[in-house]
Order: structure tokens, then C-alpha cells, then sequence
């Protein structure tokens, strides 16, 4: 496994600095589980987070969205027929950004891009329906299934697995 880049921004949590707001140092870690745990720590918590992708139009479009991760793989799971799947497919690299709910002025920003894609209808597909009832637990504390498939439709998963490219982090929580 290559390293991840992690650019730690200097916060005014401790006051008022020369620099503020700009990266103080680069580090570089193994892995997710080298994250310094004050940051680690958000990413384990049922955070609505900011998904950023590059729309056809070539703006960002911003989506909110439920967090989850294996190891060193950013998992996004997604309805297949939404605009975002494509958009992905088209652009697979992703920006999530996760605030602390606590402190704006506490987060981290996840660079990826899509190694991997996997559809709930196909061979192995029970994986991605397995992740998705795991955040759905993991947000709304309810059992599995996953409760809000769309009933108008015949609603299919989509599974992206992605690396992490880089990291930001800023402030303390």
C-alpha cells in the first residue's frame, strides 16, 4: 500500500496564529488507521457528510450522504438510478468532507478515487445490500433491512470502492 498525504491545516483552536487557515505540515501515513484519533474519531461517527463530485456541467455538485469505510477503502453507496452514480462513473474522483456536528471549526476531508465498483444485482452483489444495512444501523440505530428503498421502483445499489489519495484535517474537537 502507498502512503496517504495528510495536510493538517493550522486552526485558531488555540488562538490566534501567523499562517491561520493555511497548511501548517504534511505528514504521511499508512493508513485510515494511522489517523491522528481526533480525526479518526469523526469518521466513526453517524455523521451526515459532503460528498463533492464534477457534474457534466464541469461544477461541483454537492451531495449529503451517510459515511462508512473498510479498512482503507472509503465505501459510497448509492441508489443506481440516481444522477450522482453516473457522474461518478464519468469523474471517479471524490472529495467527502466530514464536519464535526459539535465544531464546524473541527474536520477532515477525504481525497479518493473509485477503484472498484459493485452492483447489488449482480454475482457478489449481497455485499453491497450487507453495507447498506450496516450504515443504516449505524445512522438510525434500527435493525436491518435498510428502510427507505424507494417503493415506486424496483430501487438497485450501487457499491463504489475507493482508495484515499489524500487527506486535510483542521482544527480540535
Amino acid at each position: 500500500m502507498s502512503e496517504i498525504t495528510v495536510a493538517k491545516f493550522k486552526d485558531v483552536a488555540s488562538g490566534l496564529q501567523p499562517g491561520q487557515f493555511a497548511v501548517g505540515e504534511r505528514t504521511k501515513i499508512r493508513g485510515l488507521a494511522d489517523l491522528d484519533p481526533i480525526y479518526k474519531a469523526l469518521l466513526d461517527r453517524p455523521i451526515t457528510v459532503t460528498l463533492g463530485l464534477i457534474t457534466p456541467d464541469g461544477r461541483v455538485g454537492l451531495t449529503p450522504m451517510w459515511f462508512d469505510y473498510e479498512g482503507d477503502k472509503i465505501l459510497v453507496n448509492t441508489a443506481s438510478h440516481r444522477a450522482k452514480c453516473e457522474w461518478i462513473r464519468r469523474q471517479p474522483q471524490l472529495t467527502i468532507l466530514v464536519v464535526n456536528p459539535d465544531n464546524p471549526y473541527h474536520w477532515v476531508q477525504i481525497k479518493c478515487t473509485v477503484e472498484s465498483e459493485q452492483r447489488e444485482w449482480e454475482r457478489g452483489g449481497e455485499r453491497v445490500t450487507k453495507q447498506l444495512d450496516k450504515i443504516w444501523t449505524k445512522y438510525t440505530g434500527n435493525a436491518p433491512p435498510y428502510g427507505l428503498r424507494d417503493p415506486g421502483i424496483d430501487e438497485k445499489r450501487v457499491l463504489f470502492v475507493c482508495r484515499v489519495d489524500r487527506i486535510a484535517t483542521f482544527g480540535k474537537p
